[in-house]
């Protein structure tokens, strides 16, 4: 316990004695052991009879107390599983020399023989957990505890909890998790917290305090049983990473996060790929000036027919690949607002096969290198003018205009295409009479542009 917690005396006059007797407790640790025997026999935080002597010695009030009675109050947890299978409940220190908790739940005889002395009558479907105050962090707590049913923490009342980095992750067969008590005041970091949680239809956050968190990518990744998520009290103010936030949440048709504050985010890759029942986004108060990564963002979204990124600055971006990828309901993109220092472009708008109208007029490509696979598959574009396109920096053109059927007019005549410049079946797929107006107009295509041929 950090000395200034300890509130100081303002009466330096008075202290003699008092101050003398504050120091033994201090360092002895006496009010550290008082508070916790204390608190682990009462059963609700409500202050009802306290101890004078203590509070006079060191200067608290009963405010103060219930404040530290609630960061040294054990932490009660109910575990029901699906079978009777062997629970451990085991302590570990970290290479920084700090206990945290995991919890060792599945029915591997073998792999838990290896690790623990195990009898076959040591088999539970039912176990209840109190952890100490000394625990500051409850990262991998349940991690591939696949056989939990439900998870209730019956008793939550401290604040010092700092990091719960994938605490649930890989419970695939968690149904239940009451989180009503859930104190996250101190958290910083839930990445990855739900990861996997594949059989949870739905998660009650509202009492989720995320104000001092930097950290939410993976925090619902692959959680593909949920179909509404409601965050609106999610305060987002110091998040910096929203990498695969809600990626492959394949059920998910409302997701509610127009109170986001993205400001001080930078990494928003795959946030929400493979959200393939998803039916509307509202991303108008997402600002972006600060994201560098948005590759994959919306790819797989098959069920989205708008996304309107109009208020979307992307000046310090650098990687958008498969942006758009596998949006198939997609009809129309605005990007003209894009002004980008984007050196990877492959596949950005592969297989949006309805996709029939895409403005590009203020896309910068001075640094692009890669713009394999870009209009992959967009089988209903009838045009498209890229005269605006600086390819000098790109050495992959592989599959770029693949499988663009309905294309009748492209011009490529700006294009500085080398012998250096990889085309494989750049425009496999497209009409004989694009072909040959595409050959008229730019000497240095070569037959593989045209030719059905593997190519990454």
């Amino acid at each position: 316990m950090k000395n200034e917690q300890i509130p100081k005396d303002k009466n330096k006059e008075n202290q003699s004695n008092t101050s003398n007797d504050r120091l033994k407790i201090i360092k002895s640790h006496y009010f550290l052991e008082k508070l916790y025997d204390y608190m682990s026999q009462k059963k609700t935080l409500e202050i009802v009879k306290y101890n004078k002597k203590l509070l006079n010695i060191l200067n608290l009030s009963i405010e103060d107390y219930k404040v530290y009675s609630a960061t040294f109050t054990p932490i009660e947890i109910e575990i029901i599983a699906s079978k009777n299978i062997f629970g451990k409940f085991i302590n570990i220190i970290n290479e920084d020399d700090e206990l945290y908790y995991h919890i060792y739940f599945n029915d591997n005889i073998e792999e838990i023989k290896k690790k623990y002395e195990t009898k076959e009558e040591d088999k539970v479907n039912k176990i209840k957990i109190i952890i100490d105050y000394q625990v500051r962090s409850f990262e991998n707590l349940f991690l591939w505890c696949d056989c939990i049913e439900s998870i209730n923490f019956k008793k939550f009342y401290r604040n010092n909890i700092y990091n719960m980095y994938c605490m649930f992750s890989g419970c695939s067969s968690l149904k239940i998790i009451n989180l009503s008590n859930f104190n996250t005041n101190s958290v910083t970091d839930i990445s990855g917290m739900f990861y996997k949680c594949s059989s949870l239809k739905e998660i009650n956050l509202s009492n989720f305090n995320t104000n001092n968190v930097t950290d939410m990518s993976c925090m619902f990744y692959k959680c593909s049983s949920i179909i509404e998520l409601n965050i609106p009290n999610f305060n987002t103010d110091k998040v910096i990473d929203m990498n695969r936030m809600f990626s492959d949440c394949s059920s998910l048709k409302k997701l509610n996060i127009s109170n986001f504050n993205t400001n001080n985010v930078t990494n928003m890759s795959e946030m929400f790929s493979g959200c393939s029942s998803l039916i509307e986004l509202n991303l108008s108060n997402f600002n972006t000036n600060n994201v560098t990564d948005m590759s994959g963002m919306f790819s797989y979204c098959q069920s989205l027919k708008e996304i309107n990124i109009s208020s979307f600055n992307t000046d310090n971006l650098t990687n958008m690949k498969s942006l758009f990828d596998g949006c198939e309901t997609i009809k129309e993109l605005n990007l003209s607002n894009f002004n980008n220092n984007v050196i990877d472009m492959s596949y950005i708008f592969a297989d949006c096969r309805i996709l029939k109208e895409i403005s590009l007029s203020n896309f910068n490509t001075n640094n692009v290198t890669n713009m394999n696979g870009m209009f992959y598959g967009c089988s209903s574009l009838k045009e498209l003018n890229l005269s605006n396109f600086n390819t000098n920096n790109v050495t992959n053109m592989n599959g770029m205009f693949y499988d663009c059927s309905s294309l009748k007019q492209i011009n490529l005549s700006n294009f500085n295409i080398n012998n250096n410049t990889m085309m494989k079946a750049m425009l496999y797929g497209c009409s004989n009479d694009l072909k040959n107006k595409i050959i008229s107009e730019n000497k240095n295509i070569k037959d593989e542009a045209f030719e059905n041929s593997l190519f990454i």
